[in-house]
């Protein structure tokens, strides 16, 4: 998975596919504003020592009118969903800021610059993660809530793009569709188309690239054991997979079937614990909920209060509890506690 994980991630080293990625799939008003044409790739020069660690990220900025904004892409292959991403990627922002600034880099009148937290997920998993830190942060009471962070970071889910949906003439899409692809067959169809779009001589690198990820990443990941030769063009793929298609797509098939089952039993199993433990929260709020309604009705309304706890007691709406709950604690008559039982 290393080479295929690198050579993924060296796509996205050019502008290209930049552009492609902002342009077809970021659908916000400010992105048709957006000069394509100034992108820059942000080296070490711009980066925290602790950023460069991280080869996962790659970080670009582009003009909006006068001004840079700049995107901060994660590129996520973990077979396990990070449900604290938010948190990572707010702090990886922040240390962008930091070294921005560290190394003069705002603008004139020293504000910070428009960031573009994204994380391109091309797992199998269900992503499940919050994409809003404050989703991470449990609430209280009393105006502390004010204080939370308030960051999102966009989320594209590859998994989540039917072939249909992509858009048109774009690099990204396809990628996607190569990523998706079901057959050999699959995957030369889209080799062909591009070989078709990027046939300029000043397009060399990019055509390496996708050649190497291509070969290095996607085909032997499909067929592993199976020697592969160095190639250095898309037509030399063509050609590969059109002298391979009838074995490969036999070997294909066959891998695909056992791969198939064994996601469905692990996702099986996923959503039966997912499920457990679901309910197992929900019963657990429910119990929190009503011992603290208890010994509020209790203590403020003594014998009168505690006989509305059977009627509370056969409520499992955990929002009607909550209700019962903040009732019974602001309220000075029992008759306006009693108002959210009946």
């Amino acid at each position: 998975m290393v080479d295929h994980d690198h050579s993924y991630k060296q796509l996205f080293s050019h502008p290209e596919l930049i552009r492609d990625l902002l342009t077809g799939f970021v659908r916000e008003e400010w992105v048709k504003q957006l000069d394509v044409s100034t992108l820059e790739r942000v080296n070490g020069s711009f980066v925290s020592d602790d950023l460069r660690e991280r080869e996962s990220d790659i970080i670009w900025r582009v003009k909006l009118k006068e001004s840079w904004v700049y995107i901060y892409l994660l590129v996520e292959f973990q077979s396990t969903v990070d449900r604290y991403m938010a948190v990572r990627m707010l702090t990886y922002i922040c240390l962008l800021y930091q070294d921005l600034q560290k190394n003069g880099k705002l603008a004139k009148d020293g504000k910070l610059p428009p960031v573009l937290p994204l994380v391109l997920y091309n797992g199998r998993k269900k992503w499940r993660a919050a994409t809003g830190i404050s989703d991470l942060i449990y609430d209280i009471s009393g105006g502390l809530a004010k204080y939370r962070p308030d960051f999102q970071y966009l989320l594209l889910n590859e998994q989540k793009y039917a072939d249909d949906s992509l858009p048109a003439h774009n690099l990204v899409s396809a990628i996607f569709r190569l990523e998706q692809s079901q057959s050999p067959d699959d995957i030369r169809m889209v080799v062909r188309t591009l070989i078709t779009w990027l046939k300029h001589p000043e397009q060399s690198t990019l055509r390496r690239a996708f050649t190497v990820w291509i070969n290095r990443g996607l085909i032997s990941v499909r067929l592993p054991g199976h020697e592969l030769p160095e190639l250095k063009e898309l037509v030399e793929v063509d050609a590969m997979l059109a002298e391979r298609v009838k074995e490969w797509t036999e070997e294909w098939k066959e891998k695909g079937l056992r791969q198939g089952i064994k996601e469905g039993l692990q996702q099986g199993i996923e959503q039966g614990l997912e499920q457990g433990l679901e309910q197992g929260i929900e019963q657990g709020k429910r119990e929190g909920l009503l011992e603290t309604i208890e010994v509020t009705l209790s203590l403020k309304f003594g014998v009168e209060g505690l006989k509305l706890l059977p009627s509370i007691h056969s409520i499992y709406d955990i929002g009607r509890l909550k209700m019962i709950k903040e009732s019974a604690r602001y309220s000075s008559e029992i008759a306006e506690v009693k108002k959210h039982l009946f």
